[in-house]
């Protein structure tokens, strides 16, 4: 019987999923990947190629097909824990049914502090950009079919590590240690080709950063699709860790 618990964070963009990765990556008994479905996503996705760097070695580099990828996630038993950094969007239109034998964490962020960060890389976001939809529909799916799940919300982890990681280890039905709160500053071998353009800060972090508050003025020209995010971030908050 295979015993190996696969945890599966769904995250959406501009958010800590890198550092979850990281906390779980000091875990003796478990190993860590990193977007396994980017190239999946970049392959039947192509408009994406303009904004994504390193696109052709991503491409180059790992599998394209998608159900390959899940087959692969559900046959590894490597580690007793396996974790897997996912970008919800990723899925595209692949069966969900994979995700009974996983253990499903959705990873969220209040748009307020998340528009303005991802507004700065993808210039003038929409809706289907920033995941707030997908994830609302990822939680029916789970509801619908039975799937135990559950929410994390960055700013919740930020302020309090301890207290949410060891609720996110109870609902995986494994313990808490505390090496999961730090970290050396440096990068690491799982690190997706694309790191050298996105994991900056977290190469130079030791931990969880402190959360704060932004102090800049919310940018006007992003209040429409705010709008369009809350009802679905209010949601999810309500299901949060």
């Amino acid at each position: 019987m295979d015993s190996t618990k696969r945890i599966c964070l769904w995250s959406g963009p501009r958010n800590i999923s890198t550092a979850l990765m990281y906390s779980f990556a000091q875990r003796a008994d478990t190993k860590v990947f990193d977007e396994p479905l980017y190239a999946y996503y970049l392959k039947h996705h192509p408009e994406a190629h303009e904004y994504h760097p390193g696109v052709d070695d991503i491409l180059n580099t790992m599998e394209i097909d998608g159900n390959k990828v899940v087959q692969e996630m559900l046959s590894n038993n490597r580690k007793p824990v396996l974790f897997f950094k996912h970008m919800t969007h990723h899925l595209l239109d692949l069966d969900r049914k994979f995700m009974k034998k996983t253990i499903n964490v959705i990873l969220t962020r209040n748009p307020v502090d998340m528009l303005p960060s991802f507004d700065k890389v993808i210039q003038n976001p929409t809706i289907d950009d920033v995941g707030y939809a997908l994830h609302i529909e990822l939680l029916r799916y789970f509801e619908e079919h039975n799937i135990p799940f559950t929410v994390l919300d960055s700013k919740r982890v930020l302020e309090g590590p301890k207290k949410v990681l060891s609720k996110l280890c109870d609902f995986a039905n494994i313990q808490f240690e505390e090496n999961m709160l730090s970290w050396q500053p440096q990068q690491r071998i799982e690190d997706g080709i694309w790191a050298k353009y996105w994991y900056h800060n977290v190469h130079q972090s030791s931990g969880f950063q402190q959360y704060k508050a932004k102090d800049e003025p919310f940018p006007e020209h992003l209040d429409m699709l705010l709008e369009q995010c809350q009802p679905y971030y209010n949601v999810l908050i309500k299901y949060a860790l």
